[in-house]
């Protein structure tokens, strides 16, 4: 015997329930995903994340890793990121946000602004305007877009960072010892920005308008605090203008090889190869006996390819590279012997120590 209470509800009732259950909640979704499209921040998010790519190339040594962020300033393919080691391969691979891959071309890099401007061939493309570009000041808040730690290798969306611009300010930074070259104006955010492989993205305001990209993992020279940092586009627009259009000349050129404060190779008893074309490769003649470089292993036929994480594409590179250290820095080379690759470490002595 059932009382009422516990008799059983009829299967076409309880079908109707969960049809309208169903319903109910498939309503309820379709105007969150409404008001979600609706909210200017989710476009621009939506709108800038087509315009970021992932880039692989070099990597996988000592630490460094092999995957970085760029951003597209043409429909044709052209694509701004961080000039650094990634881009030292033979092959660098370029990602669009519909995981369409490309061969990038680095049509020229300036080391002054920790800049590179690469190439696929591509039409058609969802790009920023750089002579659309604005400024923002302490307050500000923004949008941090990146492929930090690799979280997207195909059509996966780059990550997002919401933050606030706490100062304007000129870089005072290194990376370990070594000072970086640029010095110039930057953004620093309040959010963790600047990540493994986010080097080379951008940051926006919340309409989506390009404000800067996302420079490299640094500290500030005076806290030793890791700087969260952006290089105002403004900064790099008419370099990235002049390499596509092929006026570009850099401006690493070696320092004075009379000038008594700046360290050369053989001031660490490194003798390199004569230095008869423009890029000639960065090869160790031979090494000085009782030099630190004897010390710490370098070898005739080694090939210098970084010098404190910084590539080396030739000797006049690394003379530029040399030329900015100062005593008591720490000088770590990496070198290409045979199929191998060695790093080695050591401090810079003082000018008038032997």
């Amino acid at each position: 015997m059932q009382f009422p209470s516990q008799q059983r509800e009829p299967a076409s009732t309880r079908r109707l329930r969960g049809a309208v259950t169903f319903l109910s909640a498939t309503l309820l979704l379709a105007a969150v995903h409404r008001e979600l499209r609706a909210d200017p921040v989710h476009n621009a998010i939506e709108t800038v994340q087509q315009r970021v790519v992932k880039i692989y190339g070099a990597g996988g040594i000592a630490n460094l890793h092999a995957y970085g962020t760029g951003f597209l300033v043409s429909s044709e393919g052209h694509i701004v990121t961080v000039w650094s080691h990634v881009l030292d391969g033979d092959v660098v691979t370029i990602v669009l946000d519909d995981g369409r891959r490309y061969y990038g071309k680095v049509l020229g890099a300036e080391p002054q602004l920790d800049l590179a401007v690469l190439k696929i061939d591509a039409e058609n493309l969802p790009h920023f305007d750089l002579g659309e570009s604005t400024t923002a000041g302490p307050g500000a808040r923004v949008l941090g877009f990146s492929n930090m730690y690799e979280v997207a290798v195909g059509d996966e969306p780059v990550s997002v960072l919401r933050g606030v611009v706490t100062a304007r300010t000129n870089l005072t930074a290194r990376r370990g010892r070594f000072e970086v070259p640029y010095n110039g104006p930057v953004y620093i955010v309040d959010a963790i920005t600047n990540n493994p492989g986010a080097a080379g993205g951008v940051l926006t305001t919340y309409d989506g308008e390009l404000l800067g990209m996302i420079g490299r993992e640094l500290q500030n020279t005076e806290s030793n605090t890791w700087v969260n940092y952006v290089m105002p586009i403004q900064q790099l627009a008419d370099t990235v203008e002049a390499i596509i259009s092929g006026d570009f000349s850099r401006t690493d050129e070696p320092p004075e090889e009379n000038d008594p404060r700046r360290y050369r190779a053989l001031d660490f008893g490194i003798i390199l190869v004569p230095d008869v074309i423009y890029r000639t490769p960065a090869f160790i003649d031979s090494v000085a006996a009782g030099s630190l470089a004897e010390e710490v292993g370098l070898r005739p036929d080694d090939l210098i390819v970084f010098v404190n994480n910084e590539l080396v594409q030739s000797i006049r590179m690394l003379q530029t590279q040399l030329g900015r250290l100062q005593a008591e820095d720490d000088l770590t080379l990496i070198v290409r012997r045979g199929n191998s690759l060695v790093s080695v470490t050591m401090r810079v002595p003082r000018k008038n120590e032997e």
